[in-house]
C-alpha cells in the first residue's frame, strides 16, 4: 500500500496550500536546539543502516515499542540492527494516530523517496533499500544536512566540553553553521554530592582553575562561558523542573557549596537557594554577552528507578510534571528585569496545562527593545505533535504575537528529524488557511505569506542574530 504523505498532506483548504507551497516550503531550516552528535557532522559519518541512523538513541520511538510489548533487547539490548529494526517495523502499524506514524513516514518519503508504509511485510525491502543509499557518498551526515535544506544548526553543550568538533567543522568549511550552546545543568545538581564534586573536578581541569570556593567555581564557569562565546555560542539552555528563586545570601551560598564538596548531602531548602543562585548568575552572564536563554520548563525524568539503574537517563522513562511554576518564574524573570539584566528569552512548556501561563509571563517582560524579546518557545517533546502544535499557536495567537514567533526546532538526536519543521510548517499554514475560509482573517496572499516566511526562518534568524 502506498504512504499517504502526499503533497498536500494536512493541508486542508486553497489558501493553505498557497502558503506552504508557495512559502513555507521554500524556507530554509534554522535548527536552533538540537541534541545531534557535533562529532559525526565533524567526521561526515556514514551510517551503514537504518537502525544506527533512526533507532539508536531514538526513545520516542522505544517507548513505543516497549508499550506494543517489545522486549528490551530490542529496544537498547544486544539483538542485531536487523533484529531491532524488524521489531520497530511490527510496531509502526500501532502508532496509528500517534506523532510517530506521521514522522515515520515523512522520514522514509523525504529521505529516501520510500512511498510505501512500514510493517512487517514491507520492512526487508524498505531496509535493503535505505541500507544501500546510506552506503554511498550522498547519504553521509553532511549530506543528510544538505537535503533537508538546513542553515544553521545548534547543539546541545556542557561547559566541561572541548567544542573541538565545531571547530573542526568550521575550519572544514562546511556551509551550514554549527554552533554550540551552553547547557550548564550539571553545574547546578547538588542534589547527589559524588557527582557534582566530579564535575567541579573535570570543570576546575579544563578552565585551568583551582577550585576552593563558591567564587572559584563561578570564575571557571566563567571562563567557560567566554571560551563558548569565542566559539560563537550565542544560546543557552537550561533544562529544569520548574524555575528556581529562592531568596539567598552570598554567605550561604559559600557555606553549601564547600558542604556538597565535602561530600554533605543538602536539605531541600539549601538545593532550592543554590540552582536560584545559579539561574540568577547564569542570566547574567547571558546578558553581558548578549545571548539568547533558554528553559525547558516541566519534565518529570527518570520515574522508572530499576530500568533508571539498568539503562540510564534519556532511554525514554520520562514524563510531564505538574510543578508549580507561575510564581517562581516570575520572581526569577523579575530578579533580572529589575537590574535591567534580562536576556532574550525562550520558555518552553511541557504541561499543556500551563500554556497560557507561560504565555502571559512572557508578556509580563517585553520592553520594547527588541520585537517578540520573551518568547513562548515551540511544542516541545511530549507537545510537539499536530494537536499540541496548533494548541501552542492557538495560545500565542491569543495571547501575543504569533507574527513574532521564532518557529520550529528539531529538539532531536536524529539526522531525520529535519521533517519536524515540514510538519510544524504543514500545521502552520493549514490554520492560517482555516481562518481565510472563515472570513476571520484577511484574505491577503502577500502578507500572509511573508508571515509564514518570517516564523519559518527569518524570525528566529534575526532573533538569535548570530555572528
Amino acid at each position: 500500500m502506498k504512504t499517504f504523505i502526499h503533497d498536500d498532506f494536512l493541508l486542508h483548504s486553497e489558501m493553505a496550500r498557497f502558503l506552504y507551497h508557495h512559502h513555507a516550503s521554500k524556507m530554509p531550516i534554522f535548527d536552533y536546539h538540537c541534541h545531534i552528535p557535533p562529532g559525526d557532522i565533524a567526521s561526515d559519518r556514514q551510517y551503514s543502516n537504518l537502525t544506527q541512523l533512526w533507532l539508536a538513541g531514538d526513545h520516542y520511538k522505544w517507548r513505543a515499542m516497549r508499550t506494543n510489548g517489545v522486549n528490551e533487547k530490542y529496544c537498547t539490548g544486544n539483538a542485531s540492527d536487523w533484529e531491532k529494526f524488524e521489531k520497530w517495523a511490527e510496531t509502526v502499524p500501532f502508532t496509528l494516530r500517534n506523532p510517530l506514524y506521521h514522522w515515520t513516514h515523512m522520514e522514509l518519503k523525504r529521505f529516501f523517496g520510500i512511498d510505501k508504509l512500514l510493517n512487517p511485510e514491507t520492512a526487508r525491502e524498505i531496509w535493503e533499500t535505505c541500507n544501500e543509499k546510506l552506503n554511498t557518498p550522498g547519504y553521509s551526515v553532511r549530506n543528510l544536512i544538505r537535503m533537508a535544506n538546513v542553515h544553521t544548526i545548534c547543539t546541545t553543550d556542557d561547559p566541561t566540553d572541548s567544542l573541538e568538533h565545531h571547530r573542526s567543522i568550521r575550519e572544514s568549511g562546511f556551509e551550514v553553521r554549527v554552533l554550540p550552546a551552553w547547557r550548564p545543568d550539571r553545574a547546578m545538581n547538588v542534589e547527589d554530592p559524588e557527582t557534582f564534586t566530579a564535575y567541579v573536578d573535570s570543570l576546575a581541569e579544563v578552565s585551568d582553575t583551582d577550585i576552593r570556593s563558591f567564587g572559584d567555581f563561578m570564575e571557571a564557569l566563567d571562563k567557560r562561558h567566554q571560551f563558548f562565546h569565542d566559539q560563537g555560542c550565542r544560546l543557552s539552555d537550561h533544562g529544569l523542573e520548574t524555575a528556581y528563586a529562592d531568596d539567598f545570601e552570598e554567605g550561604e551560598i559559600e557555606t553549601i557549596f564547600t558542604i556538597v564538596r565535602d561530600g554533605g548531602h543538602l536539605a531541600p531548602d539549601e538545593i532550592r537557594k543554590f540552582k536560584s543562585c545559579m539561574l540568577y548568575e547564569f542570566g547574567i552572564m547571558d546578558h553581558r554577552r548578549g545571548w539568547v536563554q533558554q528553559y525547558h520548563l516541566g519534565a518529570l525524568r527518570n520515574n522508572n528507578t530499576r530500568l533508571f539503574k539498568a539503562i540510564g537517563p534519556d532511554t525514554g522513562f520520562d514524563s510531564i510534571g505538574d510543578f508549580e511554576l507561575a510564581r517562581p518564574l516570575s520572581k526569577m524573570l523579575d530578579k533580572l528585569d529589575a537590574e535591567n539584566r534580562l536576556a532574550r528569552t525562550i520558555l518552553y512548556n511541557l504541561n499543556p496545562r500551563d500554556n497560557e501561563l507561560i504565555a502571559t509571563m512572557t508578556g509580563n517582560f517585553q520592553d520594547g527593545s527588541v520585537a517578540g524579546k520573551m518568547q513562548f518557545g515551540a511544542a516541545w517533546w511530549f507537545l510537539d505533535q499536530k494537536d499540541g502544535m496548533e494548541k501552542q499557536i492557538q495560545t500565542l495567537s491569543n495571547l501575543g504575537l504569533l507574527s513574532r514567533f521564532i518557529g520550529m526546532l528539531t529538539d532531536s538526536r536524529s539526522f531525520l528529524s529535519y521533517v519536524r519543521h515540514e510538519y510544524f510548517r504543514r500545521t502552520l499554514c493549514n490554520l492560517l488557511g482555516q481562518d481565510v475560509e472563515r472570513g476571520e482573517i484577511p484574505d491577503d496572499p502577500d502578507w500572509l505569506g511573508k508571515v509564514v516566511e518570517n516564523i519559518c526562518f527569518y524570525n528566529a534568524r534575526n532573533y538569535l542574530n548570530f555572528p
